[in-house]
């Protein structure tokens, strides 16, 4: 018997792209086709993992895989973060208090964060910075 998927669930951060799929199984996540065990650096694991620990226990019951791509390794950790969030909301959907546990600890955990970065002008070497001037 065929395991049912959920949609997918899709989500970015800055430059990075994620999809979710959430599925029936024993509480394991893969990151393009890899353990998240394996994921380095630390930090970037927590942040994807984020979501799973305040579910509590309903993780277990649940396999997750997700594709990332685009951006830099924290922009991708929390683009998995955003997606897995969403996909658990779609998937138990008759758990309200869910939605509200993800919002109270992380409000972009659902809704993204639209900062994207400044463009450079002309006249200087980035975005703000000008060259100095002089008048003494």
């Amino acid at each position: 018997m065929k395991s049912k998927k959920s949609k997918i669930i899709p989500a970015s951060r800055k430059t990075a792209k994620a999809a979710a799929f959430i599925s029936q199984g024993k509480g394991r996540v893969f990151i393009n086709k890899k353990p998240v065990e394996i994921l380095n650096p630390l930090m970037a694991r927590e942040r994807i993992l984020t979501p799973l620990e305040i579910i509590g226990d309903s993780r277990n019951t649940i396999d997750i895989t997700v594709r990332v791509s685009g951006g830099g390794y924290m922009g991708q950790a929390e683009a998995c973060a955003i997606a897995i969030s969403k996909a658990l909301v779609v998937h138990f959907k008759t758990n309200k208090a869910l939605r509200s546990n993800i919002t109270n600890f992380d409000k972009h955990l659902l809704s993204g964060d639209s900062r994207r970065t400044e463009t450079k002008k002309f006249g200087g070497p980035g975005a703000r910075r000008r060259k100095q001037k002089s008048y003494r």
